[in-house]
């Protein structure tokens, strides 16, 4: 991306200019860029006489569409409800940004028993008659401290509006009664904010894609849920929305508790959605932010139209990412003796479909390599072929090329061989990290953080641990020793507080001391209150936070044997009575084979320290989670690329996307 300033448009009403300003200011913070806000005014902020019931679905977005196709703006901030229902103008493209306000509507009343409420939509109407059937439904217009006013100066007894208008107005007092989700469902986008701007502009294509999450797309395999990958049942229990077809065992389906779970699934005959609607529902749940998974039968790329939902992703620069699946071929045929291939009787076999119009075919020749000059002379000299080494493995690597320069390849190392059109084609890669290789080399805690993290971006994670973690003592805590603070600075010590306690607790501190939100997520379901700073994750940060007078507080202490006891003396030094309890060491992993990767990411000093010592090359990007870290670095003669301010890995790695982005 080389441009950083850009001219954004939004409605001049009050609420859209502060909303528009807050989220301007959040999205500087993420990206670097800078924004000129230009208010513009629109047809419903123009015509205050229009029931909003029956006017058009431009009625806000009108004239900053219009600016925005003539070029005058380069993108409009707009209420993501405001966009038009039937989708936004031929040329324009959307998304959503992932700040969220309160989404539930909210009635403001001056009396008790209200017998006059202006409304402004259908679903509000609805409200009233089932929870007020007394009183009358009164159209209600104008911004939202037009419409206060109207409601003080005695127009109507009570108003239904958005609470998050009010929220952001600061103006939440007025609110006489939340209405829950239950009661009143929202339509899509209250409380959310959305960005317009022209369709294949690339410079907002690279901006968008900091707040968007690469699309997953996973084979299910057939016939059982276990035939589903790890990494496919890995994806489904991140996933915020799963777009599913007929699967053989649905099962497979609770894997995603969390999900909203869509079925687009197609029988001979009968389909339930048409390809091009399921091709709008993943590209409209997407472009909302959320982490959207397509479940596809048995292995998507076998006849399972994969091409013709990952093809529209790929023209807008939307992130996706495929991950194969058991094949009903295989199935059918490995587990059963119906082997396909025999050594001394057959030596291959041919797949296809009478349902396909297309009438080219690919070869595919395993082990190949060492009589790929004798395999040319079959095939036309300029016809496309590749070679496929590791296949599925972190170095995999596709050399493309025609039949006449098959032989200069070389025949001693393993690889599969496709010959045909399928030779010539690939998926582009998309997002701010797109294409990049990224080896994860910490702890599981920090590694599945960080490998959805990466993926959402458009990247390629590598799980290679460096490092492991081994209890070297149990922990028995009972009442009688009456800690009043426990003092943890890791989710991995975390870990093994709760996971290497003897005897069940029966008493713990009120309070917990932290160095990060991460940390702090680990005590979340026990419902302890964390003391945690604010910016500085760092032993030094957590000592700002607490008290300077610690006299007579008792205090827990748990750590690897690794980080010292440095936290410790200074609790001591400031009057508390500390237990300083090492329970868990840190160990190197060594990796006979060194994962191809562009990027290491080091989430600890320990994990830097192993880097170092490892036969890793020493000129890759480097991304270090934390000053210890960077510190550890430094030591060993490293320079770090790239030193994440942030404590949780989602941030750490959206900073560093920003940064790829802005070259």
């Amino acid at each position: 991306m080389t441009k950083t300033t850009f001219r954004i448009g939004a409605r001049d009403s009050e609420l859209s200019i502060l909303q528009a300003q807050t989220a301007l200011a959040r999205m500087t913070e993420v990206s670097g860029c800078t924004f000129e806000l230009i208010p513009f005014s629109s047809p419903g902020d123009r015509d205050q006489t229009t029931d909003l019931r029956f006017s058009a679905g431009d009625f806000f977005t009108r004239d900053l569409d219009e600016a925005l196709l003539k070029g005058e703006i380069d993108a409009a901030i707009h209420s993501a409800k405001d966009l038009p229902p039937e989708g936004c103008r031929e040329g324009i493209d959307w998304f959503w940004l992932p700040w969220r306000e309160d989404p539930r509507d909210c009635l403001v009343s001056r009396c008790e028993h209200p017998k006059r409420i202006g409304v402004s939509s259908e679903r509000r109407i609805a409200w009233v008659k089932k929870h007020l059937p007394e009183a009358d439904c009164i159209p209600l217009r104008g911004t939202i401290p037009a419409r206060i006013a109207k409601l003080d100066a005695g127009e109507y007894d009570a108003i239904l509006v958005a609470a998050a208008a009010l929220h952001r107005l600061k103006m939440s007092e007025r609110i006489t009664h939340y209405i829950s989700l239950d009661d009143l469902p929202p339509p899509p986008g209250q409380g959310v904010l959305a960005v317009t701007f022209r369709r294949a502009d690339e410079e907002l294509q690279s901006l968008r894609n900091l707040w968007m999450k690469a699309v997953r797309f996973i084979g299910a395999g057939v016939g059982a849920a276990e035939l589903c990958t790890l990494a496919g049942q890995r994806e489904l229990q991140q996933a915020e929305v799963v777009i599913y077809d007929a699967l053989m065992d649905a099962t497979l389906l609770e894997e995603a508790p969390q999900a909203e779970k869509i079925y687009v699934g197609k029988r001979s005959g009968a389909h339930s959605m048409s390809q091009a609607e399921i091709t709008a529902l993943i590209e409209t749940h997407v472009r909302r932010g959320l982490r959207v998974v397509r479940l596809k039968g048995g292995d998507p790329g076998l006849f399972g139209r994969l091409a013709e939902e990952t093809t529209p992703l790929a023209k807008d620069g939307l992130p996706f990412r495929v991950w194969p699946g058991v094949s009903a071929l295989t199935a059918a045929t490995t587990p059963t003796g119906l082997l396909l291939t025999l050594r001394g009787e057959s030596c291959g076999f041919s797949v296809e479909t009478p349902r396909s119009t297309g009438h080219e075919k690919n070869a595919v020749y395993f082990m190949a390599l060492g009589l790929a000059e004798t395999l040319a002379q079959r095939y036309a000299p300029e016809t496309p072929c590749a070679i496929v080494y590791d296949a599925g493995a972190p170095q995999q690597e596709v050399l493309r090329m025609t039949v006449a320069t098959l032989k200069n390849q070389p025949s001693e190392r393993p690889g599969l061989l496709i010959v045909g059109p399928a030779a010539t084609r690939a998926f582009p890669f998309a997002g701010p990290l797109a294409g990049k290789k990224i080896w994860i080399t910490g702890s599981p805690s920090v590694a599945v953080k960080a490998y959805t993290a990466i993926t959402d971006l458009g990247g390629h994670p590598i799980v290679s641990p460096l490092v492991r973690f081994t209890p070297t003592q149990r922990i028995k805590i009972r009442p009688s020793k009456g800690y009043n603070l426990l003092v943890c600075t890791s989710p991995t010590a975390a870990k093994f507080f709760f996971s290497e306690m003897v005897s069940p607790i029966v008493y713990m501190p009120k309070k917990v001391a932290v160095t990060g939100p991460g940390t702090a997520t680990c005590f979340e379901p026990y419902h302890i209150d964390c003391v945690c700073p604010e910016k500085d994750f760092s032993a030094k940060g957590l000592l700002a936070t607490l008290p300077e007078d610690l006299k007579g507080v008792k205090i827990l202490r748990v750590r690897s044997e690794e980080a010292g006891p440095a936290l410790a003396e200074a609790l001591r030094e400031r009057g508390a009575k500390v237990k300083d309890l090492p329970f868990y060491k840190t160990e190197s992993i060594e990796h006979p084979v060194i994962p191809t990767h562009d990027v290491v990411f080091l989430a600890s000093s320990s994990a830097a320290k192993a880097w170092l010592a490892s036969d890793a090359p020493k000129t890759v990007t480097t991304i270090a989670m934390g000053e210890p870290t960077a510190k550890a670095l430094r030591a060993g003669g490293i320079d770090p690329t790239f030193v994440a301010k942030v404590s949780d890995v989602a941030s750490l790695f959206q900073a560093y996307a920003a940064e790829v982005t802005r070259g």
